[in-house]
Formats: structure tokens, sequence, C-alpha cells
């Protein structure tokens, strides 16, 4: 039998703290994945829709973007990923008796932990302005009352739709549709607060905002470094990928301020080695680069190639490439002491890198959010294309950049079109098939969009998916943004903070999981997403849904559509809605690479979309060849005694989504409010292991954002840095904190002091 949720919120005692392990899965992952399964589930529940999980029969996880390989083991799923299914597919239920025992007002004290646990969604709910509780709402009275707040606004610019990177292909296209025939460009999406740099940084550089290698490349590699990235618990099944490439010779370099067990071990629990043995070891050399400092590591490295003879691939920088003498005169000017001053490493440990580098005829350079998240980011990915150009790293097998997605079809809500900047390309098309005249101008993206609520000239917040107000930054103003707003919406398959910190009126529409069926009138449907290598593949569901009363994503939209837009429009809503298959015909006419799009995903493992750079050294920028780039080499500079935050995820959870209140790697147990600290930085603020501290932003505008309440945990991290829990700890990042060109939050390196605390603050994870 699946376990009750819990009744009552965890109060945060004092977090107990072991040493941080130095291997990641094993027999540890595999029992604690039974258990989270079982106790969600239960037993039979879990044996059938596991090992459906990632097969080419089944459906796609719900959790991070990592590709499958096309011959697949029958657990092809990690930890996280089965955590992901189990709350996913779970027998408890958010039924209306729930919201009428309780209180908004009561609900927003609660954790998100808490607010995760109580189970599915069952039914739409409404609250209704100046009332206390939701209550039940037919679907056609909650599409009316949306439609009720859209019609007066003075422009369609006062509506945001917001996506989640969980939402499918089909829904996507659908949403973007919908949301530019009503009139905006207004369409933030959760790739604003994490690859949004990488993509602004590749488009420029090689043409296409996506990472050029697939999944094969990683094995045929010399040389893999990974940079600011933790895939042991962010993208676990990278291990599997790493760790073959190992077998076949493969070299690691991993580059981070914190060392990570999924990067020094891997105990494969896929086999007797991981199992029984001592597993495979991963990084041959461990660069601990304090926060921000990865420009000048990958500067120098440039420097250190320009000046070895040999070293450079001439005939591809001739070739292929624009800008290098720039490149070059910037480089060679690169001084060894401001280098080691911002990356906190020694000269030995570069120069080493060095000659692994050179060691290697095919280099792929991995990254996700520690490189993405500062305000220097973009420049940053810039200079890791500079390191792999000189080499002639792109476009070669087993070369290139491979930036690691988070959501599992992040990548593909991009490909379809949500997009507050779309290219007129797409635009162009899209008016075409669909015989409307688009929005030209910019929309919102995810900061924007927060200050337009925050200011008034935004007045409806639409979410498909996601967490909103847990997942972005400066929580007191997002929090206070959304409140001003007229309606807020969200597409949802449990509850979640951003259910309960509502504008005037809110609803929850209630939607169908990637576990579950989806019958329509033209039979039962497939949905599709693409992976972080630009794998497009079907998932399918197969449990029966949590409640006679879901509608699947795309069902709303058109249903919505129908509503809003009216006779007036011509696009054929009710038919989208019946067959999916119709919904892919006209992105296969639409969006390039997906000719042919019903035939082609139909085969079992889906196709491959099109990648210029990779597939014929082709560079479609405005030069037309890749682009060095001689940006200026920036770092944070801290202020005496001040330290720089990185926020992170702990191993009990996904994005905002909290499993648990342990992190088994890092040694965390019963706890988040946690500050992993050097401790030379800790006693040089007079903090003992185990004393609590309150964390407190430094910013510009002068204004004081504190988190209280911080067990001190003296910690290997490197000096000068500091980690803490998102979203605990997003309170204290600045909404105008963020990277130049892409407005991604700066949420790896925020400004904090310290000061003392009496003990622990309140009630865990909120």
């Amino acid at each position: 039998m699946a376990g009750k949720p819990p009744t009552g919120d965890p109060v945060q005692d004092a977090p107990e703290v072991t040493a941080p392990q130095h291997a990641a899965a094993g027999l540890p992952a595999i029992a604690h994945t039974l258990r989270v399964a079982t106790d969600q589930m239960g037993l039979r529940r879990t044996a059938l829709t596991l090992l459906k999980v990632n097969q080419k029969d089944g459906f796609d996880c719900p959790g991070c973007a990592w590709p499958e390989p096309d011959k697949r083991h029958a657990a092809e799923f990690c930890e996280n990923g089965a955590k992901a299914v189990a709350e996913e597919a779970t027998l408890r239920r958010v039924a209306p008796a729930f919201f009428a025992a309780h209180p908004v007002a009561e609900l927003a004290t609660r954790s998100g932990y808490w607010l995760g646990q109580q189970g599915r969604l069952t039914h739409p709910m409404y609250l209704a302005e100046g009332a206390t509780h939701y209550e039940p709402v037919t679907w056609e009275r909650a599409f009316d009352i949306i439609a009720e707040e859209l019609a007066p606004l003075a422009s369609p610019d006062e509506a945001v739709f917001y996506t989640s990177g969980r939402t499918s292909n089909e829904a996507a296209f659908l949403y973007q549709l919908f949301a530019r025939e009503y009139g905006t460009n207004n369409l933030p999406d959760c790739s604003n607060m994490c690859h949004e740099s990488s993509g602004s940084a590749l488009s420029e550089t090689i043409g296409i905002g996506k990472g050029s290698v697939l999944l094969d490349d990683l094995h045929r590699a010399d040389l893999i470094i990974v940079a600011g990235q933790n895939p042991g618990t962010n993208h676990p099944r990278m291990l599997s990928a790493l760790e073959t490439a190992k077998r076949g010779g493969t070299k690691i370099i991993t580059v981070n301020p914190l060392p990570e067990a999924g990067l020094e071990r891997f105990n494969n629990p896929q086999n007797a080695r991981g199992l029984a043995g001592r597993g495979t070891p991963l990084t041959d050399l461990f660069l601990q680069i304090r926060l921000g400092g990865d420009q000048a590591l990958f500067r120098m490295l440039g420097k250190l190639l320009l000046d070895t003879e040999g070293a450079l691939d001439t005939a591809f920088i001739e070739e292929h490439t624009h800008g290098f003498q720039e490149y070059a005169d910037a480089a060679r000017t690169t001084d060894w002491e401001e280098t080691l001053a911002a990356t906190g490493l020694r000269r030995e440990e570069i120069e080493r890198a060095l000659r692994m580098i050179l060691a290697s005829r095919r280099t792929i350079v991995c990254w996700a959010m520690g490189l993405t998240q500062h305000k220097h980011a973009v420049n940053t990915i810039k200079e890791v294309v500079n390191l792999l150009l000189l080499r002639g790293d792109i476009g070669r097998p087993g070369a290139g950049v491979c930036p690691v997605r988070g959501h599992s079809n992040v990548q593909g809500d991009r490909t379809m079109g949500i997009f507050e900047r779309p290219a007129p390309a797409f635009l162009d098309a899209l008016e075409k098939e669909f015989g409307f005249a688009p929005p030209r101008h910019h929309g919102l993206d995810v900061v924007r969009a927060i200050r337009a609520l925050r200011d008034g000239d935004a007045k409806v917040f639409f979410a498909m998916g996601g967490n909103f107000v847990a997942a972005t930054p400066d929580t007191d103003v997002t929090e206070a943004a959304i409140r001003r707003a007229r309606l807020t919406v969200h597409v949802s398959t449990k509850l979640n903070r951003s259910h309960v910190i509502t504008g005037a009126r809110a609803l929850i529409l209630p939607t169908l999981g990637r576990t579950e069926r989806d019958r329509q009138a033209g039979g039962e449907q497939f949905v599709t997403v693409e992976d972080s290598m630009g794998m497009v593949h079907a998932s399918r569901g197969r449990l029966a849904p949590a409640s006679e009363h879901l509608l699947s994503e795309p069902a709303i939209v058109c249903r919505l559509a129908r509503r809003v837009l009216g006779p007036a429009s011509s696009t054929p809503w009710e038919e989208f809605e019946k067959d999916y298959a119709t919904i892919r015909d006209r992105i296969a006419r639409v969006i390039p690479g997906f000719e042919d799009f019903n035939t082609r995903v139909a085969r079992p493992g889906g196709f491959t979309l099109p990648h210029a750079p990779r597939d014929a050294r082709r560079f479609p920028t405005a030069t037309g060849k890749a682009n060095f780039s001689a940006t200026p080499v920036e770092h944070p500079h801290l202020p005496e005694g001040r330290l720089l935050l990185q926020t992170l995820r702990s191993h009990d959870q996904y994005n905002t989504t909290i499993y648990g209140l342990d992190d088994r790697y890092r040694g965390i147990k019963n706890g988040r409010r946690v500050v992993l600290l050097h401790p030379d930085d800790a006693r040089a603020h007079g903090l003992a292991d185990g004393a609590y501290a309150d964390l407190v932003s430094e910013w510009t505008d002068g204004t004081e954002r504190r988190a209280p309440g911080f067990r001190v945990v003296h910690y290997p991290t490197a000096r000068g840095c500091a980690a803490a829990y998102y979203p605990e700890t997003n309170v204290l990042v600045p909404l105008d904190h963020t990277a130049d060109t892409s407005n991604t939050p700066a949420s790896k390196s925020v400004v904090i002091r310290l000061e003392p605390a009496a003990a622990a603050a309140g009630t865990e994870g909120s």
C-alpha cells in the first residue's frame, strides 16, 4: 500500500550533518528509489510504471532532458527520475475536500515540500476575489473566467503566458500559437532562468543556440570537461555515459567550486562493478574554481594554446572562423596573477589541464547552471567556444559544446516557438500557415514579466506548468508582483507554492501527467519531446488518469483558444484537440527539421534534428563562420568580509520540487536551511560548525534581503564561496542582478554577509 501524505509540516530541528560522500548511486540509490516509489505508488504500480520510463514504447521521464541510448536497459531511469515519476503517479489525491479544509492563508504558511507531498490535483479549482478558500469549478466556467479577465485588457501585452520545461512539443506549439493569435509575444519560460545564457552565446558564436554533440560523441571523446555542473544530482543518467567514456580511455576534467560525489566515483547500480565492486572513478583532474572564475580559466587556457607551437588547428581556423586575430591579441595579454586571483587555482593545476587538452584530439565541454547564472555568463560560454575553436573541436565526431539542459522538454519548448523574441522567419512561417499576422515586437522574459506585474503593466498571468513563485528570484518582490495581478492561472499536476500566492482571482487547472493515458475523440494520443541533444521522440502514458476531471495540456489550450478567440479564429482548434497528429502536420510545415514529422516520430527512438555546425561544419551566423570573441574577462569582486553565494539543489529535489529533506551525498539529513562554508571562511566570521547565521545579500539598491536561521556547515568548498539550497535562498537574489545579454538571474554569484543567529528560523522549507 502507498503511504499517506504528511499531515503536519516538519519543523526544522538541527539538521544532522556527517562527512560528504565520495561516490554516487550504488545500492543506497536502489534502496532509496524503491522506498520513495512504493511509498507513493505501492509495489505493483511501481513495477508497472518504472519499467516504462524512457523506453521506446513508454513515456519520457518528467525529470531531466538527458538522452537515452539506442540500446536501453530495462531500468532506464535514475534515482531522481524515479522520484519524479513516483510523485506524478502517486496514489495520493488533492480533491475539493482538501481545499474546503484548508484556507489559502493557511496553505501559504506551509512548506513547498509539504504542499507537494499531498498528491495529485483532481478538479479545476477557483479562488474568487475576496474568498478565503478555493472551490471546485467546471471547465467551462474556468475558461469563462479567463476570458472575462483577458477581454477588457487595454492591450494583449497586459497578459503573460509562462511555460515550464515539461510541456510537450504539441502543447507548446499550440500555446505559442494561441498567445500570438491573441496578440502578444509575452512567452517567458524556464529557459530564461537557466540556459538562456547558453543560447545567447552559442547563437552568436556558432549560429545555433543548442549543443553540437550527440550521446555517442561523449563515448568517443578523448577529453570531457565538466564545468559548473553536478550530474550526480541534476542529471544522474549522464554518469552512465561518463562511465562508458572512461572505459574507452576518455579523460575527465571537473571544474566546480564544490567537490561532488557523482563526479568522483560512480557506482553504477546496473552492473556488478557498481553494486559489489569499487565502481568507476570519473574525474582525472578536479579544478576547484572560485565562483565566477571560469571565464578567466578558459581565457588563460586559450592563451597557453596560442603560445604552444603546433597546438592550433590552423586549417579549421582559416576556413571556418572569423575574428581570430582580435581574439588572439586579447588573449595574449592575459595575466597569470590576475587569473590565479580570479580562479583560486594554482598555476600547476592550470598547466596540467593544458597538457590534457594538448593530448586530446576530440574535446567536449559540458556545462550547466554553474556557468549560465552569472553576470558575465554569456561571455564565459563564448570563452568555452573560443577554446574549442582553437583546436577545431566543433563539427568533429567526439568533440563539441554540450550545454546540459534541465527539464525534459525545455529545449523542445523553445524549438516550438516558446520565446519572447521570436525570429522573423518563424513568424513568417506561422503567418503563412495560419493566416493571421503575429505580433512582431519583442515580449517579456521572466525578469521583465515580474517587473511588469510589479508595476501594474501586466494584469493576467497564465502558467503552463511549473512553480513560478518558487523558481524566480527576489521572492518578496515576485510574490508582491503576483498579488497585484487581476488573475493568476496555473496548469498543474500537483499543488505548489504558486497556487497559494495569487492574484485577485485564481484558477488551478489540473492536467494529465506524462505517465497517464491520453484519450481524445480521435482515439488514444501520444506526445513528443526533444532531449538535451536534439533527439525528438514519442512519449506514451500507460496509467489511468488520476481523475476523470483532468484535461491534457493540448486540450486545455484548444478549449481556451476557442473560448477566448471565438469564431474569428480560423485555426482548427477542435480538430487539434481530437487528434494530435494534425498538430504535428502543422509543426512540420512551420518549423525546419520537422518535415514528415508523423512518419519519422513513429519510428522507435524517434529522429535527430539537423544541426549545421555538427553535421556540415556550416555556421549560420551573421559572418557565415564560427565567431571568436574578444570580450573583456570579468569575475566577481568581493568587498572585505563578504562571501559569494551560489544557490543549488539538494539531492532530494528537482528544480523547486522537494522530494525529501536529505542531501545524502553532501552529508545533510533532515534539513534544508544549511549554508556550506569553507572552515577557514566560517572561522573568519566567528561561526563554528553547527552555529546558526542569517544570510543577508548586498546589492546596489540598498535593499536588505535576508534569509534567517541557516545552520553553518563546515564544508570543503572553494575559499570565499558559500552554497545554500533554493528556493529557500531565492529571496537573496536581486531581481535586477542578471546576466548581460541573456537577462538570466545571476543566482550563482550573490554577494552576502553573515550575521550570527540564535537558532533555526521557523518551518523547514518555508
